[in-house]
């Protein structure tokens, strides 16, 4: 009896400390995207706790295999664990499966039109709430001529057009309303 309840305990504090680790790495700031927590962007894959050694994994998953900003991102992440009592922190890259606009969190949305910035349309099946975690992605081409049209984040109209495929980052693109007229910037849809 008691090598069970000593193994539950060890189950419950690695459980534990897996939680207080994940929320750690999940409050990182995105550097290009600041409004947006690594969680919140759905870069945060996962993060594991060997209970045994006490090193901490993080797992990455890039926007886009070539993203320059996944090394901040990682430095981030191992300089806030480390500063929470980790000592041994590895950040890891997950490409499979791929990072998609629809990992993006209802709050993450929410905080992007926030700060002026379109958010990419959900899937049906992510808008619906019937995906009960990452979607299927096929690689190909872009999403482009989106299901709904492109809500202004600053007057809410749906009267936009696109000015440039490319914005200041890779992932977002150059929009303008043509209600109120002013530029914006969205996420663009993968």
């Amino acid at each position: 009896m008691t090598g069970t309840a000593g193994t539950a305990g060890t189950a419950e504090t690695a459980t534990t400390d897996r939680d207080r680790a994940w929320q750690v790495a999940a409050a990182v700031p995105d550097p290009e995207l600041p409004m947006l927590t690594l969680a919140d962007l759905g870069v945060l894959a996962g993060v594991e706790v060997d209970g045994g050694s006490g090193t901490v994994t993080a797992w990455l998953t890039p926007t886009y295999s070539g993203c320059p900003a996944v090394a901040e991102m990682a430095a981030d992440v191992d300089r806030r664990l480390r500063a929470a009592g980790y000592p041994d922190v590895r950040v890891r890259l997950r490409l499979d499966p791929p990072w998609s606009t629809d990992l993006i969190t209802a709050e993450g949305r929410r905080r992007l039109a926030e700060a002026g910035i379109a958010p990419p349309h959900p899937t049906s099946a992510v808008a619906a709430g019937s995906a009960p975690g990452p979607v299927a992605l096929t690689l190909g081409p872009t999403r482009t001529g989106a299901v709904a049209p492109v809500t202004c984040p600053h007057c809410g109209d749906g009267d936009t057009e696109e000015l440039s495929r490319f914005g200041s980052t890779a992932c977002k693109a150059l929009w303008r309303c043509r209600a109120c007229r002013e530029p914006f910037e969205r996420v663009k849809e993968i």
